[in-house]
């Protein structure tokens, strides 16, 4: 039975313990190089600096304007404009990182 009393008595110390705070996240990095930075992520389907392939059905970026790229990436994170992946890509940006990659790109030759 000292089993049980040793337990029984650590439970309310167990209670009281607090729990781990949230972790805290860094901010965006919205220096050029962190939006260069960014915007390297649409690399892999939208061509480097947002220039696709010649021949290619992904859209290109670079060139589009700001609004229209921020107006596109809404539609995808609300899953209210055709995609196959871009509706989870969208939802993993912020919109102020979202403004600074349409931004990026728009001022991109095409």
């Amino acid at each position: 039975m000292m089993g049980a009393a040793v337990f029984a008595a650590a439970l309310p110390a167990a209670a009281q313990q607090h729990a781990s705070p949230a972790p805290a996240f860094a901010a965006s990095n919205l220096t050029e190089k962190g939006v260069r930075d960014l915007a390297a992520n649409c690399a892999s389907c939208h061509g480097t600096r947002g220039r696709t392939a010649e021949g290619s059905i992904v859209s290109p970026l670079a060139g589009h304007a700001k609004d229209d790229i921020v107006q596109a990436m809404a539609q995808f994170r609300a899953g209210t404009r055709p995609a196959t992946v871009m509706h989870q890509i969208a939802k993993g940006y912020g919109e102020t990182e979202i403004a600074a990659i349409a931004e990026y790109f728009s001022k991109q030759p095409r």
